[in-house]
């Protein structure tokens, strides 16, 4: 027997129709990536998204057609996510530091007919365009004066501009597509996750939960995560839903900019990867300022390093919390919340509620749920791909559903995950597993390192052995026996480093997550 409630399909445009309707004066404000701070309301961005939605329909952008954007975090790049999805359409977003090969090959692979592109992002167009021949148009998120001479393209505000405001959005069912975005690709082609209006929706209600991310209508909410990383972590979704203040920082991420950022406008929370983190933390202890309103941030994307935790929170009274996910679980996976200032979240926590997740061991034998057995991660749920975009026919699932995530990690009995590697980057020394997060998380914690990574080189008789790799900070200089000294105690014996190499730069990627694929090809054993 069926419930008697009423059919209310959970689709994302529903989401900016309440922000316009009951926060619609709520703030949404975007440092644009000339500079310039502009301001606009949940209601000017529903009503300009609306006018896309019929520009799009009068070039013939249909449901299930793919378009592409290929920008960072503004308010018209949110105008831009609501106009294509409201519609039905599929809104592929474009990650602006992936390889060109890369953008090439995602853009005909998800066959996009247009793309939504920031003036800055020009440069890639003119190299990608040329071998990208679904492209039937290009509309750079720009003013008339800004558009370049030399690329065949229209300006967003003159082509949405004197358009209605009623256009029709939602008519479709919540399981219909409504983004897609590609994973990085360090092994084989970058595969494409294919989210539905549901899978977001609910992703970002749940993400609203005191013991995930805990924003409400008092916060001000400084997006670092950029919205072509794996939905934005579910912000462009959550914040209107609560009608926060939502300040969108385009390309400038360094450590200055965030902090004036954050300062002018009154930031109570912020979400974005260890990098940034670092970058933000040298700032204020290079200059000796303080954040005034800044009250919790979300580390994940990589983990997070036990020192920096622990001088955000020391220092300056901000609760670090610590996530864990992946593209393909729309991404968030785990949330870990610091019982207090004093104890930094170092694992990646637990489950949000509608996702489940098991350990294997090699051979798919469960592995015990006891916080030191080691085994491969395994999740299913609501928001989690069951198959990759013109992949379908591939089984990415075991019998009972679950999907591999390719990490390795542990579980204790209270059910907090900790990520202990990657499975192709643990190191298997002797016949048994070493963590490099945890390495590297003990390195990096030296007062003179920047970053640090470790990965595995082989040896004649233990298999492979763990190699520290250490960029230092400006200034500073350091020895092998240094480091090797200042491990000891924090990690096993055994785990010590065979050696210590400096480099100038150690390789990010374009989440800004440490490329080892690149640290590898570069490091021959010793």
């Amino acid at each position: 027997m069926p419930g008697l409630m009423q059919d209310w399909p959970l689709t994302l445009d529903r989401i900016l129709e309440h922000a316009r309707r009951w926060h619609g004066g709520r703030e949404v404000v975007t440092r644009l990536n000339d500079g310039p701070i502009t301001r606009s309301t949940y209601s000017t961005i529903y009503d300009r998204a609306k006018q896309l939605s019929h520009a799009l329909a009068e070039h013939g952008i249909a449901r299930e057609d793919r378009v592409a954007t290929l920008a960072f975090n503004s308010a018209r790049h949110l105008e831009a996510w609501y106009g294509i999805m409201g519609i039905g359409a599929v809104c592929h977003t474009l990650n602006p530091r992936l390889p060109i090969e890369q953008l090439v090959y995602i853009v005909n692979h998800a066959a996009d007919r247009l793309i939504l592109a920031d003036a800055i992002c020009v440069p890639l167009l003119r190299q990608i365009l040329p071998r990208c021949h679904s492209v039937e148009r290009v509309v750079l998120l720009a003013e008339e004066a800004q558009m370049p001479t030399d690329l065949a393209a229209d300006a967003y505000e003159r082509w949405i501009a004197g358009r209605p405001t009623d256009a029709v959005w939602g008519d479709f069912s919540e399981e219909t597509a409504a983004g897609l975005c590609y994973t990085s690709g360090t092994t084989g082609e970058p595969k494409g996750v294919l989210y539905s209006h549901r899978s977001n929706y609910l992703h970002g209600l749940t993400t609203l939960m005191p013991d995930v991310l805990d924003i409400s209508g008092r916060d001000v909410v400084l997006a670092i995560v950029p919205m072509f990383h794996a939905n934005a972590w579910g912000l462009a979704f959550a914040v209107p839903a609560v009608g926060a203040k939502f300040v969108l920082p385009g390309a400038k991420l360094d450590g200055a900019s965030v902090f004036e950022l954050m300062e002018s406008e009154g930031v109570t929370f912020s979400a974005g990867v260890p990098t940034v983190w670092q970058g933000l933390m040298q700032h204020l202890e290079t200059h000796r300022v303080r954040p005034t309103t800044l009250k919790c941030i979300v580390s994940g994307g990589s983990a997070c390093p036990e020192a920096l935790m622990r001088a955000y929170q020391d220092k300056y009274g901000i609760e670090v919390r610590h996530g864990w996910g992946m593209t393909e679980m729309s991404p968030i996976g785990t949330l870990n919340v610091p019982p207090d200032l004093a104890t930094p979240a170092v694992k990646q926590g637990r489950v949000l509620c509608g996702i489940d997740m098991k350990l294997t061991d090699d051979d798919g034998r469960p592995v015990p749920h006891d916080g030191h057995s080691f085994g491969h991660l395994w999740v299913r749920g609501a928001s989690v791909a069951r198959a990759y975009y013109r992949r379908e026919t591939e089984n990415i699932l075991d019998a009972a559903g679950y999907f591999d995530t390719g990490d390795i990690a542990t579980i204790d009995a209270t059910g907090i995950l900790q990520i202990t590697d990657r499975a192709k980057d643990v190191i298997k020394s002797g016949g048994e597993w070493i963590s490099s997060i945890d390495i590297e998380n003990a390195a990096v914690a030296h007062p003179k390192a920047a970053l640090a990574a470790v990965i595995g080189v082989p040896d004649a008789k233990w298999g492979e052995r763990p190699l520290l790799i250490v960029q230092l900070k400006p200034g500073e200089s350091a020895t092998a026996q240094e480091f090797l000294e200042f491990l000891e105690g924090r990690i096993a014996r055994w785990w010590m480093p065979t050696a210590v190499r400096f480099v100038e730069a150690i390789p990010l990627g374009g989440t800004g997550k440490i490329d080892k694929k690149l640290l590898r090809a570069g490091m021959p054993a010793s």
